[in-house]
């Protein structure tokens, strides 16, 4: 009996040993391999997080793990980049951008890539198009400045309103010199609530950007009535903080993110809603 227990005794310490020396050569093997870089990315949930996660094993093949954070408005990622919490944001276009970094002295930020555009569309439950619309309409637009620049212009290429000669993207309500119908654009909000504003039924029409149009699952074709030209839409971009735009990664990302397989991706999934960046 004790001669068995003898040998159980040995077998039990070889194999523990056997274990320990596997561990030790594993962990020699993982230090003798190079950890993928990490990057993380904040972007909107729809489209830009999902781009960005068809990208994902492609950055993996290139040996950079993509982390991608989702925010659901505009303020966060930028703070997010600033304070370091991402190493790159994607979301905003160049007039948001810049207004952004007039507004915080601290934001030094830098565009290193456009990838895709998004045109702005009004949407209307009541009317088919911007011409139809009665006497004292109510327009429902985002409260950011910089969407204002995009969406007066498609109510002056429809005829229905005069901006003062060459504001161009920097109008605003007040640059409206001819207002026939006297359409009501006072109704400002958050750009993340006009899905749901539209939804409801509120105003006789709603301008909202094709990311939360999108998000909010709203039929762009058919409920869309007026759109900007793709000739005149800014590009989506890729920010970062001026001392990474040099960085190895970020410009890893930027090939990925114009590379043939993301292209036929956004083509396939958004059927025209979502634009490839020139």
């Amino acid at each position: 009996m004790k001669k068995v227990l003898s040998l159980v005794f040995i077998a039990i310490l070889t194999l523990a040993l056997a274990a320990c020396g596997g561990g030790e050569n594993e962990n020699a093997q993982n230090e003798g391999k190079e950890k993928n870089k990490e990057l993380v990315v904040g972007a909107s949930a729809v489209p830009h997080a999902e781009v960005l996660d068809e990208a994902v094993p492609l950055m993996k093949e290139k040996g950079i793990d993509l982390k991608v954070q989702v925010f659901q408005d505009y303020i966060l990622p930028n703070v997010a980049l600033r304070d370091k919490e991402l190493d790159a944001n994607y979301f905003q276009t160049p007039g948001y951008l810049e207004l952004q970094m007039e507004e915080n002295k601290d934001f030094d930020f830098v565009s290193v890539g456009e990838i895709h555009q998004e045109p702005i569309g009004i949407y209307s439950k009541k009317y088919d198009s911007l011409k139809d619309l009665p006497e004292g309409a109510k327009i429902i637009m985002s409260d950011s400045l910089s969407d204002h620049g995009r969406i007066l212009p498609i109510f002056e290429k429809e005829g229905v309103i005069k901006l003062k000669e060459g504001v161009g993207a920097n109008a605003r309500v007040e640059d409206i010199v001819e207002n026939p119908k006297n359409l009501d654009f006072s109704t400002l909000i958050e750009a993340k609530l006009l899905a749901s504003s539209f939804e409801s039924g509120e105003g006789d029409a709603v301008a909202i950007n094709t990311n939360y149009a999108l998000e909010g699952n709203l039929n762009i074709k058919e409920d869309g009535i007026a759109f900007e030209g793709s000739d005149v839409v800014p590009a989506n971009l890729i920010v970062v903080r001026s001392e990474d735009k040099d960085r190895e990664e970020i410009k890893t990302l930027v090939e990925v993110l114009k590379s043939d397989e993301i292209k036929q991706f956004i083509e396939d999934k958004y059927q025209g809603a979502v634009l490839l960046a020139e």
